[in-house]
């Protein structure tokens, strides 16, 4: 593997032109229109493939399966509600070139060199070693069922070999860090799964796992089912854009040229105007992974609600990935479980394909910030980036094989999750009054948004917190 390795590094040797680093020569007039502004979309793609993955998959089919429609609700408004923090951090980051991690660092009080909301980042990213281990067990457990290697499907030799191979293979892929590698592996993911899935939600009012739109309308209810709280908010922690996919939008955005091609801040109306274009293809950028992982997260809710729901199957354990499949081939027949076992490595293999860069990215931004390293220095930075991606799928790997259970794993990550969401709207509300070109804000009904999407974060990210310490 290092050969191979070492030879990728090589051909990637000639970086182009550092995207963090602002100047005259990277400027370009923003496109206008949607029609103009499709190639320059991607950012949300990625983003897309990490919420598509073990969220939707795993926590709302397995959601749906514990409470039926009851949630349903809950589904809307997680993936509608924090979408306004998402673009007002990434408003400032287009302004100032900056990503996520940085930004939080001038958020006080500090300990040492770190702020509070990055010493906080650090143990959501130690939590988020579970949820990514639940990742990589996911792909292996449905590897391992296609294919079993060395006996039992579900037995510790033919998982931990597929364990080997699924970390071996996300690092041999991604070592190059290359973005657009990593955007077109992540949309080819994101439309082969999400429409497959969509599909066969929209046809269930055909099958003897029929819903009606008494069903739907129960479930806009606005009620939370006793005994489903704590399952309702790791939800919310998890699907739709969670704290670390508002952390490392940050920096696809920057990493797809939109801050470069903005430029320095020269206070010019050319600068304004530049800026407030790049701003409006990151408005359509969001609003389209807006649009595909809502439908993909209300179609997981709904399989799960009306096929294993009414059977009383809850996925658990090593059983999770049968119990799933049990949303196909209860629905289309035998033949369709092989489906939905190749779509489940594509789903979560999808997690994983923008998991590991983006976790690289920010650990590496993390240590710069504490002085390990000058961010600014291109190889350095790569370096560091491509050392985290060969050892974050290593450990993920090691944290599924000694748990072994990816619902729960996922779970404690979203939990994790809901809490640090509360100090990522701290930031965002500190970088836009001291950072963020007023010029450059939004409008009327979008502050408004802002706001109201805040203030939700805040009530749950606080209920979550005392949830997770049983104060409630």
């Amino acid at each position: 593997m290092s050969a191979h390795l070492e030879a990728v590094a090589r051909r990637e040797a000639v970086q182009p032109e550092d995207p963090y680093r602002l100047t005259q020569d990277g400027i370009l007039e923003p496109p206008v229109g949607w029609k103009h502004s499709l190639k320059h979309l991607g950012p949300g793609l990625i983003l897309s493939a990490s919420i598509v993955g073990s969220g939707e998959l795993i926590v709302t089919t397995t959601l749906g399966a514990t409470v039926g429609f009851a949630l349903l609700w809950m589904v809307i408004f997680s993936t509608f509600v924090k979408v306004a923090v998402q673009v007002e951090l990434a408003r400032w980051c287009i302004s100032t070139g900056q990503p996520a991690l940085t930004g939080y660092n001038k958020v006080g009080p500090h300990v040492g060199r770190l702020s509070w909301i990055n010493l906080l980042w650090a143990l959501m990213a130690l939590s988020k070693v579970m949820q990514m281990g639940g990742v990589v067990g996911g792909v292996a457990l449905a590897l391992s069922i296609i294919m079993p290697l060395g006996g039992d499907p579900l037995g510790t030799t033919s998982l931990t070999i597929w364990t080997v191979i699924v970390v071996v293979t996300s690092i041999l892929l991604l070592y190059s860090n290359s973005y657009s590698r990593i955007e077109r592996g992540a949309g080819f993911a994101v439309v082969v799964f999400s429409f497959i899935t969509i599909g066969i939600a929209l046809g269930l009012p055909f099958t003897p796992f029929a819903y009606s739109m008494d069903d739907i309308a129960s479930g806009l209810s606005l009620a939370i089912p006793a005994g489903a709280i704590g399952a309702a908010i790791a939800m919310f922690g998890i699907t739709g854009v969670g704290a670390d996919e508002l952390t490392f939008y940050t920096y696809w955005c920057i990493e797809k040229g939109y801050a470069r091609h903005v430029g320095p801040n020269d206070g010019s109306e050319a600068w304004q105007r530049r800026a407030k274009g790049w701003i409006s293809v990151m408005y359509k950028d969001a609003f389209l992974s807006w649009v595909i992982y809502t439908f993909g997260t209300i179609a997981f809710f709904i399989m799960g609600a009306a096929v294993l729901h009414p059977q009383g199957v809850v996925p658990q354990g090593n059983e999770m990935i049968t119990a799933l499949s049990r949303m196909y081939t209860d629905t289309l027949g035998e033949w369709a479980g092989l489906l939905f076992l190749v779509g489940a490595v594509v789903v979560l293999g999808s997690t994983l394909w923008a998991a590991v860069p983006s976790w690289s990215r920010m650990y590496t931004n993390l240590l710069s910030e504490m002085g390990v390293l000058n961010w600014h220095d291109t190889a350095t930075r790569l370096r560091w980036i491509r050392a985290f991606t060969v050892g974050l799928p290593l450990i993920w790997g090691l944290a599924y094989l000694f748990v072994r259970s990816p619902v729960v794993m996922v779970q404690i990550g979203g939990i994790a999750t809901g809490i640090f969401l509360l100090a990522v709207v701290v930031a965002v509300w500190h970088l836009r009054r001291t950072e963020t070109d007023p010029r450059l804000y939004g409008g009327g009904a979008f502050n408004a948004l802002l706001v109201v999407s805040s203030i939700a974060i805040v009530l749950l990210g606080v209920y979550t917190g005392l949830s997770a310490f049983k104060l409630v």
